[in-house]
This record gives C-alpha cells, structure tokens and sequence, in this order.
C-alpha cells in the first residue's frame, strides 16, 4: 500500500477528531470588539483585500469589507475543486486503473497480443499497484506475452500542466498530469504513460514473463479482457488529501477527471465547465482557469466563497467537505497558524499563496458555539505579513460570544 494511499485511510478520522478538543480559554469577545479587529486587519492589507464574515447560527452579517471584489484566490480556489468533485461523484466514489489483455492465451500460457494499462486518471497510482498488476499477470496463467505492455492515457488529453504554464510542465504542480501516472509521473515527466507502461514490464520480467516488443502507449482495443481493476481511496479522502497540504496535483487531476466523467473531455477546460456548472446551482459564479488556483485567471469574491462554504455546511456532505479543511494549529497549511488560541482546533480552513496573493477561507466554531463563516482574500500583500493578518482577524473570529 502506497504512502498517500496510507495517508487517505487516516485524513477523515483525524480531522473529524480535531475540532472536538475545546478550544483554548479566553475571554468571549463583542461583535463591535470582532468587527474592529477584522477591520483592523483589512486596513492593513490595504485596497485589494477584502473580506465577508457570516454567523451561520443567526443568519447575522459580523463583518463586510470589498466583499464582491472579484480577486485572485490562489489555491482557495480548490474549495470549488473539491466541492465540485465530492458533488458531482459522491464521496463514496472511486477513481481507477485497469489491467486488461487483447488475444488468447495458448496452452503453454502464451498471450498472443498485448498486456494494456487503462489509467482512469488515478493520482495515487504507485509502485505497489504496478507489483499487484505484475502478479495479476502471472495468475491468469501468462508466462509469455507475443506483443508488449501497452499504456492506455487516453481518458485525459497530454498537456502535462496547466494554464499558469502554458500547459507545459509545472514544477509547481508537483507532478505530471495524465489519465496514467505512475508516482506522480516521476519515472518521465513528458510521457508518464510510457513510463508507467515500461515500469509494469520491467515488473514482468523480474516474474519471468518476457515480452516480444518493448512497452508503448496507444488506445485500448474493443472488446478486451480485464485481469484486473485497481481503485483509488474514495473522493471523499481525495478532497482531503488534495486541501488539507494544498496539493496542487491532486487538483489539477481533480478538475481533469471532472471533465473525463462530466464534460465530454478528459481536459482542465472541460472540467472548468463541469464546476461553473455545479457551482451555479449554488448562485456562486467565479471565473475558472485551473483547479488548484496556481492560475492568476482565476477570479472570486468573498461572498462567492462564503456562499459556497454556507452551501456545504448546510447540505448533505457537510462532514466530508469540512473534514477535507486543515485545522488551525493541528493540521496541514495550518498546522503551524493560531497555536494556543480560541482559533486552534475550533477553525477550519483553506489557505491560498502565490507571490503577492494570501488568502484564508473557512469556518470556526466559536466561542458563544456558533459556527461562522469567512473568507479574507488578499491580493498585491507580502504573504508572510498577510498571514499574520488572517490569524489576528479568525482568532477574533474564534473568540466571538455575541
């Protein structure tokens, strides 16, 4: 089992526990007393922020400041990533990798044909399926193949990056992008399908299954045989290993594999539409350029976010969105933010850098246990200073009693 598979399995139980550990003792503060410190941190942040802050409990407004200024979010922008993908596949759902032969296989266990990988645009795909594959392979009885292992990555089309790129290949992605990667594409970022293929031949040959022809990409034959299909964890633990770090990857895969299933195309353009779609129903509209928000096209608001997570909390997959949020000074981007405050282990949220962008979106449960919701975006700010900022104004937020 591969490290981020691991990982996947124990995201959900630890963030649910998070926020049932009280938080620090600190004296309950005003609504006039929450509002002049956010308000303090906005001034400071200068023109192109702004910020929107929500009782949820009373409907209340605490807090508006350039609140429908579109801005760049950087990667809050994968909060409509991830919603998208939890709504539109369920959490229960999974993404998939399969192994299929075309030909027979003769009694002297020779397969006359090919060994084909179906990647199913699977982001943890890792060397322990390639071994599971390997011995799937020697199971059904094969101890030579006539043809060679093919690659199948045609789900998704081959723009290795995003548009922050130029769709080249992204160093800030973290990985090539693909329907077939192996490792996050780190046997060959140009051709991760290739290499995928070739890692799963090499395998085949440590089990003394030689092959006629070396390994390749192309498209899967009709009507071919399925040895075996591989899963990914369920959406549900994808969200949170794509937003709790803010994996950028695990986005980008995201919105392609929205696009695969729901748009027509296995591309970032066609899963852009598939969110603005699903979002619409929400009455929220940003402008979408990628799904980990790396894009400076990207564009929100505030209340565009504030809507969103609003959405979320009061629908049906409420615990898997929130669950997929780091915590304040316990986990992921924000493990190390508002230790020893009202806000650690009570706030939940999304962060968001680019060079001068910082953005924090979330929700706290606070100190009168009302659940609030905000979203201070940041734009043309040193991101350190900013930081601090953010923190000031939710641990206000966290200290709210009414």
């Amino acid at each position: 089992m591969s490290w981020i598979k691991r990982t996947a399995r124990c995201c959900a139980a630890v963030a649910a526990f998070a926020l049932l550990v009280p938080a620090t003792p600190a004296l309950a503060l005003t609504k006039a007393a929450v509002q002049e410190r956010i308000g303090a941190a906005l001034l400071q942040s200068g023109s192109s922020s702004g910020a929107l802050v929500t009782d949820l409990t009373t409907k209340e407004l605490l807090y508006a400041a350039r609140a429908d200024l579109a801005r760049v979010p950087a990667s809050v922008e994968k909060l409509y990533t991830t919603a998208t993908a939890l709504g539109r596949f369920g959490p229960l759902a999974r993404l998939s990798t399969e192994l299929v032969i075309s030909g027979t296989i003769d009694d002297n266990g020779v397969l006359a044909g090919n060994v084909i990988l179906r990647g199913g645009g699977d982001p943890t795909f890792s060397n322990t399926d390639i071994k599971t594959f390997g011995h799937a392979v020697k199971k059904a009885g094969i101890e030579r193949i006539s043809g060679g292992v093919v690659g199948d990555e045609s789900l998704f089309d081959k723009r290795r990056g995003g548009p922050a790129s130029g769709w080249r290949i992204d160093g800030y992605i973290g990985g090539s992008l693909g329907a077939l990667v192996l490792n996050r594409g780190a046997g060959d970022h140009r051709a991760p399908g290739l290499a995928a293929a070739r890692a799963l031949q090499t395998e085949l040959t440590s089990l003394k299954i030689p092959s006629g022809v070396p390994a390749r990409t192309g498209p899967t034959p009709r009507a071919p045989k399925r040895v075996l299909l591989l899963y990914s964890p369920p959406i549900r633990d994808l969200i949170a290993l794509t937003n709790i770090p803010s994996d950028n990857f695990l986005a980008e895969m995201l919105i392609k594999n929205l696009g695969a299933r729901f748009g027509g195309a296995g591309t970032t353009r066609a899963g852009a539409g598939v969110m603005r779609s699903f979002l619409k129903r929400f009455g929220v509209t940003p402008q979408i350029s990628d799904g980990s928000g790396l894009s400076r096209a990207n564009r929100t608001s505030p209340r565009q976010v504030v809507k969103l997570l609003t959405e979320m909390h009061n629908g049906s997959q409420r615990a898997a969105f929130e669950d997929s949020l780091a915590v304040a000074g316990r986990s992921g981007t924000l493990a190390g933010r508002m230790r020893g405050s009202a806000a650690e282990g009570a706030c939940r949220g999304k962060t968001g850098t680019l060079s001068d962008v910082s953005s924090l979106s979330g929700l706290c449960l606070t100190k009168n246990r009302h659940v609030v919701v905000f979203s201070i975006l940041m734009n043309e700010v040193s991101p350190s200073r900013a930081r601090s900022l953010q923190d000031s104004a939710v641990r206000a937020i966290a200290n709210y009693g009414g």
